[in-house]
């Protein structure tokens, strides 16, 4: 198959049509903007989407379908997944001598202090202008990924309540528009930019995909660029290869069937939760805790479970759903539990060409909850994570899939044993306390710098002992603001 070769990158960058040509298809939105587009407003912090210091905005879809504006990390996108889309950073909000409302209101709260911060911060206010109905801890986690290192967060939180919803009608609102159509409409183009030695490849069809694996087997394939992104900024590795897969829209497809939803491999977690999530309260508690919205904005559900991380918060709360994925490779498709998808550390079933197509999720006919313990409530890697499931009938348990994260070399590790002990049982404490020790025989957790072996192990057991206890008092996950107990939320 012959590959299209184009070495530019086109995409509007504050309104302007922009084309790039000669750069490095790894080369980060991050170091362009500072480099080669001399916009130095937006600010290099950690370089692993943990600061929010460089933060910027794009239009992307929203869980409608429609263009929405999402905040995202520049240090983590490489600069071929702009190819077509529509972009912002803190220099091209004022307009007309006027500052953006984002702007404005940091000003008036005194939100600002050493100024560093205050780039990204403004960005994700920007996203946060445009979202209708924010409830207030939507304003909390509209911000959980912008550290302020004056640590002046209550002027800033008092900025998000001010902008938050205002929708204005301005220039941005305009543009939102004119990505559906009219002069100004985006439109995607495949192309495969060439810089030296290295080639980004961007397949708009499977068949081309399929090809360019088959011609480069050795190439990664990213999607929201959040795990492969680190590879490049912190352990500086050179890829000859890429293959981005901007271009098979098809996977960013969400589609609500009889009985739950299947989810293409590329829809950003943000976008699960708010559809998902919306009707799966253990699934939307969940999501509320992994990462921060600027890195739920880009990562992807496939890319989460493709990348088998022994501590992948999705894993365990959709393999306790007793959710599938479908694999697809130039053989055809096939599908497989959650379950069985994982074989090893950072192993999956995933053959040499395939890829994950997508997920499906049932909807949960018993009771159904999600935890992860981590040290900090927002933006931290589990210590454990887990998801649960049980159906009763006639107050016996005729169902029961148990997950954990963070204690195995799997990421959905299940507990075999004491599933096997608990089925046709009854869901008294006793009987939980007598199955309590099987917990120890399942799972073997190691020592490392989130936990000691036995402190995992006893998260384990209590876990299990709160979760029955909760499904006997009917509390199980509910859309509260936040987790009041650390069974929910984690420890802070």
């Amino acid at each position: 198959m012959s590959v299209r070769v184009a070495d530019s990158i086109r995409f509007w960058l504050n309104d302007e049509p922009v084309e790039v040509t000669d750069v490095a298809g790894t080369t980060t939105l991050l170091r362009w903007l500072r480099e080669r587009a001399h916009l130095t407003g937006t600010k290099e912090g950690c370089g692993e989407g943990d600061c929010g210091a460089c933060t910027v905005a794009m239009v992307d879809s929203g869980d409608d379908g429609r263009p929405t504006f999402r905040a995202v990390n520049s240090c983590l996108l490489f600069l071929p997944m702009l190819q077509g889309r529509r972009l912002y950073t803190v220099e091209g909000l004022a307009r007309s001598g006027a500052l953006h409302p984002a702007q404005s209101a940091l000003v008036e709260t005194r939100g600002s202090q050493c100024g560093y911060c205050t780039p990204g911060i403004v960005m994700s206010l920007f996203e946060a202008t445009y979202r209708r109905g924010l409830q207030d801890w939507q304003i909390d986690d509209q911000l959980a990924g912008n550290l302020c290192r004056c640590t002046g967060y209550r002027p800033i939180r008092e900025a998000g309540k001010r902008v938050a919803g205002a929708c204005p009608s301005d220039p941005f609102s305009e543009a939102l528009a004119a990505t559906e159509d009219g002069p100004r409409a985006l439109r995607y183009e495949g192309r495969s930019p060439v810089h030296g030695s290295q080639r980004y490849l961007q397949p708009t069809e499977l068949s081309e995909l399929f090809a360019m694996r088959a011609s480069h087997p050795d190439a990664p394939v990213v999607a929201g660029g959040t795990d492969l992104g680190l590879d490049v900024t912190k352990r500086h590795r050179h890829f000859p290869v890429v293959i981005g897969l901007e271009g098979l829209s098809h996977l960013e497809a969400i589609e609500h069937e009889q009985g739950g939803w299947r989810v293409g491999a590329r829809v950003p977690l943000t976008v699960v939760m708010d559809v998902v999530g919306a009707e799966i309260a253990g699934l939307h508690k969940m999501l509320r805790v992994f990462g921060a919205r600027q890195i739920r904005n880009r990562a992807t559900l496939g890319g989460n479970l493709a990348t088998a991380s022994p501590i992948g918060d999705m894993a365990p709360a959709l393999a306790a759903l007793g959710a599938e994925v479908s694999l697809v490779g130039s053989s055809g498709r096939r599908s497989l539990l959650l379950d069985d998808f994982f074989e090893g550390y950072r192993q999956t079933a995933l053959r040499e060409d395939e890829i994950l197509e997508s997920v499906w999720i049932p909807r949960p006919a018993g009771a159904y909850d999600t935890f992860k313990v981590s040290k900090r409530r927002e933006l931290d890697i589990s210590t454990v994570a887990a998801g649960m499931y049980a159906e009763l009938r006639d107050g016996l348990i005729v169902a029961l899939r148990i997950r954990f994260g963070g204690v195995a070399a799997v990421p959905a590790a299940r507990a075999v044993k004491t599933e096997a002990a608990l089925l046709g049982r009854p869901n008294t404490e006793q009987e939980i306390r007598r199955v309590l020790p099987l917990l120890d025989v399942d799972f073997s957790p190691i020592d490392d710098l989130r936990g000691t072996a036995q402190y995992r192990a006893a998260l384990v057991r209590n876990l299990v002992f709160g979760f029955f206890g909760a499904v006997r008092q009917s509390r199980v996950a509910s859309f509260e603001p936040w987790p009041t107990s650390t069974l929910s939320g984690g420890l802070s």
